[in-house]
C-alpha cells in the first residue's frame, strides 16, 4: 500500500512542533514561557475581540515560533540551507551582529522562513541562523583562527542521510510518509543538546573572545539556542513572567510601547540558565560543570514599515540614543515614548497618509453604492467606507535587537580589537555561501 506523501508545509509544521516539544524537555522554563504567552493571548483576545487579530489570526499567533541556531562555517550554513529548503524555508535578510553594538558578537546571520503569503499563513516558522566569523581579526588572532578553523572543519553537524532526504524533499516538494518520519527524526536530533563532554580549556579560550564564539566553536555539535513564541502583549508577559520568579533580561528590545500603532518587532527573554554539562579536563578526566548559553525569547510583531517608515524608525532610535547620551539620568522608557510620539502619526490612517507602513486594501462588504463615483485616492476610499485597510505583519528581525538579546544573556562583553580591519560580509556573500538567492 502506498504511504501518503507529506508536503513541505506539513513537514515544516511537524518539525516546528517536534522541535518545540524537544526544547521544552531540555529547558522546562521554555514551557512556562509558552504557557504564559497563551494566557496573555487569550486575555487580549477576550479584551480586544477582532482587533486582537489584525496582525494574524489567533490560531497563527499561537502556533507561531522562531528558533535560533548557530553554525561555524559557510559549509555548515549551506547544509542548514538545504535542511530548511526541504521545509519550504528560504534565507531572508542579512544581519551583521559584529556591527550592531559595542560588545563582541562575532557572527553574521540570516533567517530562514517561508516567503509566500499562503505559506506564512499555513505555518510561519522561522529560524534565525548565525555563522561564526573566524576570519575577523578583531576577534580572532591568527593562531586562534587557525585552531578554530581546524576544529570546525573536523566536525560533522548533519549526517549525510539527513542532507540526502532534505535534497529529495526540496526537489519533489514532498516526502513519502516513511521518508518524512525519518527526515524529521534526523532533523530534530541534529539540534538536540549533545551529551558529549566539552573540552573545558578550549571552550574557555573561546569564551574570552565571546560567549557566542564558545557556544559555536567550543563544541562538536549545534543545538537550539532558543525557541520564541509570539505574544500579543509583551509588556504584560514580561510582568507575569517576573511575577512567577523567572529572571528576565533588563528591558524589552525594539520599539517602545508608545500609544500609537505597533511597528516592527519587540523582543525580550528570560536569562540564560545554568545547565549541567560534562567537561573534559586537560588530563583527560571528565567532570561536571555548567554552561549558560540557552535562553527563552518571546516576541510581539507589529506592522511592516515601508522603506521610508523604516528610515523614520531608525532615526527615532538614533534620537533616543542621542538624548540618553546627553542626559544619562533620563528614564529610557519615557524618553522613547516621547520621541516616538513626536516622530510618528498616532493612527494607522496617519501611517497610510505618510506612506510609512504596508497595508492590504479590500473592498468593504457593507459599502453603499449610491450611484456616485467613488473617490480616486486611497484615503478617500477609506474615509468613505469603500475599502478597509489590513496591516501587513513585519516578518523579519532587527540587528540591534538581536545583538541586544545576545549580549544580555552573556556573562561578559568579551574582547574586540577595533584597530584591526574587519572583513566584509553582505547578502551577496551569503548568497554565494548558501548557493541560493537571499
Amino acid at each position: 500500500m502506498r504511504v501518503k506523501s507529506v508536503g513541505q508545509w506539513q513537514l515544516r509544521a511537524s518539525f516546528a512542533q517536534r522541535l518545540s516539544d524537544m526544547y521544552g524537555r531540555e529547558v522546562p522554563a521554555y514551557t512556562t514561557l509558552v504557557d504564559v504567552s497563551r494566557e496573555v493571548n487569550a486575555d487580549v483576545l477576550r479584551r480586544a475581540g477582532a482587533d486582537a487579530e489584525r496582525l494574524g489570526s489567533i490560531g497563527r499567533v499561537t502556533a507561531e515560533r522562531h528558533g535560533a541556531i548557530r553554525v561555524g562555517t559557510p559549509a555548515e550554513m549551506q547544509q542548514v540551507a538545504r535542511i530548511f529548503g526541504a521545509l519550504g524555508m528560504h534565507p531572508v535578510g542579512f544581519y551583521d551582529l559584529r556591527e550592531a553594538g559595542s560588545s563582541a558578537v562575532p557572527v553574521v546571520s540570516t533567517a530562514f522562513r517561508p516567503i509566500a503569503a499562503e505559506e506564512l499563513a499555513r505555518n510561519p516558522f522561522r529560524v534565525f541562523t548565525s555563522m561564526l566569523t573566524p576570519a575577523d581579526p578583531r576577534f580572532f588572532a591568527p593562531d586562534l583562527r587557525r585552531r578554530l578553523e581546524s576544529f570546525l572543519a573536523s566536525r560533522e553537524l548533519f549526517p549525510p542521510e539527513l542532507l540526502d532526504l532534505a535534497d529529495l524533499a526540496e526537489r519533489d516538494r514532498e516526502l513519502s510518509g516513511d521518508d518524512a518520519e525519518r527526515f524529521l527524526g534526523l532533523a530534530v536530533g541534529a539540534f538536540e543538546l549533545s551529551g558529549e563532554p566539552v573540552d573545558k580549556a578550549w571552550y574557555e579560550t573561546l569564551e574570552k573572545v565571546s560567549g557566542v564564539a564558545a557556544d559555536i566553536g567550543g563544541v562538536r555539535s549545534t543545538h537550539v539556542n532558543h525557541l520564541t513564541p509570539r505574544v500579543l502583549d509583551i509588556d504584560e508577559l514580561y510582568r507575569r513572567m517576573t511575577e512567577r520568579g523567572v529572571r528576565m533580561i533588563d528591558a524589552i528590545q525594539g520599539p517602545p510601547r508608545w500609544g500609537g500603532p505597533d511597528l516592527l518587532l519587540r523582543q525580550t527573554s528570560f536569562r540564560a540558565l545554568a545547565e549541567p554539562r560534562r567537561m573534559r579536563l586537560p588530563d583527560g578526566t571528565v567532570t561536571s560543570g555548567e554552561l549558560r548559553v540557552r535562553f527563552g525569547e518571546v516576541e510581539a510583531r507589529g506592522i511592516a514599515p515601508t522603506r521610508a517608515g523604516r528610515a523614520r524608525c531608525d532615526a527615532l532610535a538614533a534620537e533616543v540614543d542621542r538624548r540618553l547620551a546627553a542626559g544619562p539620568e533620563a528614564d529610557r522608557a519615557a524618553t522613547e515614548r516621547a520621541v516616538w510620539a513626536a516622530g510618528l502619526p498616532p493612527t494607522e490612517r496617519g501611517l497610510i497618509a505618510d506612506d510609512l507602513a504596508y497595508f492590504t486594501y479590500r473592498l468593504s462588504d457593507d459599502r453603499r453604492d449610491d450611484g456616485r463615483t467613488p473617490p480616486d485616492t486611497v484615503l478617500g476610499l477609506l474615509d468613505s467606507g469603500w475599502i478597509r485597510a489590513e496591516p501587513v505583519v513585519y516578518e523579519d528581525f532587527l540587528p540591534r535587537s538581536a545583538a541586544g538579546i545576545f549580549r544580555s544573556n552573556l556573562s561578559g562583553d568579551g574582547a574586540r580589537d577595533d584597530a584591526q580591519e574587519a572583513p566584509h560580509y553582505d547578502s551577496a556573500w551569503l548568497a554565494g555561501a548558501v548557493e541560493r538567492h537571499v
